[in-house]
């Protein structure tokens, strides 16, 4: 369910550089993507319509939708052999797992994004869990919480400002939901160079199929 703007009353900045973070930084992260699910580019669209005429918002084209899962570490700070281990051990864990649907529909106001909560929470927790686990296996620790909320943002904050223009544009929206099907986890290089997440693809591990061994 949407949140009443009272719940958060003023917006404020995401852009704010997080420690270890500037110009030029790239980061391995596992990012779930969805550049090629035209269901949530439709519901995607009926939201940027709206939120278009709200300022202070940066809007989230299709091709950077994602579903932030687990870091890995800063690009310059990670041995290659590292990131190979944890590929290869985060493939074998991936294997057991599914692929599964993903249902979005109306976005709730949080006070740096606009964004979907991802429905049902489960499967993308436990991808999250198999990643967790698969770090842990190679360094001994894994770094960030271990509470998780998947969501997708279609739109960043980047300004101070009250939240009720904001929940107003999203409430003339009446599209129906979308569903996207979901068979891989990604390892990308991303970086937040011009007030938005990019990335690179850097491995694409799939979810439920068996890896060869020798």
């Amino acid at each position: 369910m949407t949140r009443h703007p009272d719940a958060h009353p003023q917006m404020a900045d995401h852009w704010w550089w997080r420690p270890g973070w500037q110009t030029g930084t790239r980061f391995l992260t596992f990012h779930f993507t969805f550049q090629d699910v035209p269901e949530v580019h439709r519901l995607a669209a009926a939201y940027r319509t709206v939120l278009a005429g709200v300022d202070g918002l940066d809007l989230v084209p299709d091709r950077w939708l994602h579903l932030t899962t687990q870091g890995l570490g800063f690009a310059d700070t990670a041995p290659d052999d590292e990131v190979q281990a944890v590929l290869a051990a985060a493939a074998d864990r991936l294997a057991a797992l599914p692929p599964f649907d993903l249902t979005l529909h109306r976005p709730e106001i949080t006070p740096e994004a606009v964004r979907w909560e991802a429905s049902p929470a489960g499967p993308p927790t436990a991808v999250r869990a198999a990643l967790r686990d698969a770090i842990r296996s190679v360094r001994g620790t894994v770094d960030g919480p271990e509470e998780f909320a998947p969501h997708i943002s279609i739109a960043y904050s980047n300004s101070a400002g009250p939240a009720a223009p904001v929940q107003a544009a999203l409430d003339t929206v009446d599209t129906p939901p979308a569903t996207a099907h979901v068979d891989h986890v990604e390892l990308i290089v991303l970086h937040r160079d011009r007030r938005m997440y990019q990335w690179e693809t850097h491995t694409r591990l799939p979810l439920g199929e068996s890896r060869t061994r020798d």
